[in-house]
C-alpha cells in the first residue's frame, strides 16, 4: 500500500504526563533516545513468525513512538493503527511510514481513551507503554484495551519487571502479579516468558540489556470466572 495516513485523535492528551513525553521528543533526535531501535522488537518478530499474530488483521500499537514496529507490521500485511501521547513522535512516525511507502493510521492519544470503536481490533501490541504509565492508569488502560479488542483478540505485552534494579529503564516496573491484577479481569494469559539480561531477546537500553518479560494474552469472551 502506498502512502501513509496521519490522523490526529479528536482529544489531544494534556497534563504533566503528556508534557513529559512530548518534551523528550522535542529536545533531541529520536534516534538518540534510550529506547529507540531501527529494527522491530525481536519478540514481536518471533510472534509473527510463530503465527501467534497473523496478517491481515487489524492491529493497535499502543505507545508506538516513532513507528518502528508499526511500519514493520504494515510491511507484513497488517492493518495498523499506532497511538502515542507525543505529537512529535507521531509526526516522525508518519514521515518514516511515507518513506517506507506503507499505510499506517497514526494517532495522538493516550491509554485513557484508545482510538477506535468497541471490538475494532483483532490484535494489540504494547512494547514499552504499560511499565511507563502512572500506576493510577493501569486499570483504566486494561479496561480500554478490552473495549477495543474483539473477543478472542490477542494482545502482546512486554515489560521490564520490578526485579530489574538498574538505574536505566522505566519508572513503574511491575511485578508479574501486578500485571495479572490489571489485565486478568478481561484477558486470559496464554503464555508468559521471562528473559535474563544476557538473553539476546532481553530489552536493550543505551547498549545494555535489561531483563524482560513478555506475555501473550487473549481477550475473554465473557466475564472472569469466580475465584475459588
Amino acid at each position: 500500500m502506498a502512502g501513509s495516513r496521519h490522523a490526529v485523535a479528536s482529544e489531544t492528551p494534556s497534563g504533566a504526563e503528556f508534557e513529559s513525553w512530548e518534551a523528550w521528543y522535542r529536545r533531541q533526535d529520536h534516534r538518540r533516545m534510550p529506547w529507540y531501535s531501527a529494527r522491530p522488537s525481536p519478540w514481536l518478530v518471533r510472534a509473527v513468525r510463530a503465527r501467534q499474530f497473523r496478517p491481515p488483521g487489524t492491529l493497535l500499537d499502543v505507545g508506538c513512538g516513532t513507528g518502528t514496529n508499526a511500519v514493520w507490521l504494515s510491511r507484513q500485511g497488517f492493518r495498523v493503527t499506532g497511538v502515542d501521547v507525543s505529537p512529535t513522535a507521531i509526526a516522525v512516525a508518519a514521515a518514516r511510514a511515507r518513506r517506507a511507502g506503507v499505510s499506517v493510521d497514526l494517532r495522538v492519544g493516550s491509554v485513557e481513551r484508545l482510538p477506535g470503536p468497541a471490538r475494532g481490533y483483532d490484535l494489540a501490541l504494547d512494547t514499552g507503554c504499560f511499565h511507563s504509565i502512572p500506576l493510577r492508569l493501569r486499570g483504566g488502560y486494561a479496561r480500554e484495551l478490552a473495549r477495543v479488542l474483539r473477543p478472542d483478540g490477542r494482545f502482546l505485552l512486554t515489560w521490564i519487571p520490578r526485579e530489574v534494579r538498574t538505574a536505566l529503564g522505566p519508572p513503574h516496573r511491575p511485578a508479574l502479579a501486578e500485571v495479572v491484577a490489571a489485565f486478568e479481569p478481561w484477558f486470559v494469559f496464554r503464555e508468559v516468558q521471562r528473559y535474563a539480561s544476557g538473553d539476546p531477546l532481553a530489552w536493550k537500553v543505551l547498549g545494555k540489556r535489561l531483563g524482560r518479560c513478555t506475555a501473550l494474552l487473549e481477550r475473554r469472551r465473557g466475564p472472569q470466572p469466580p475465584a475459588y
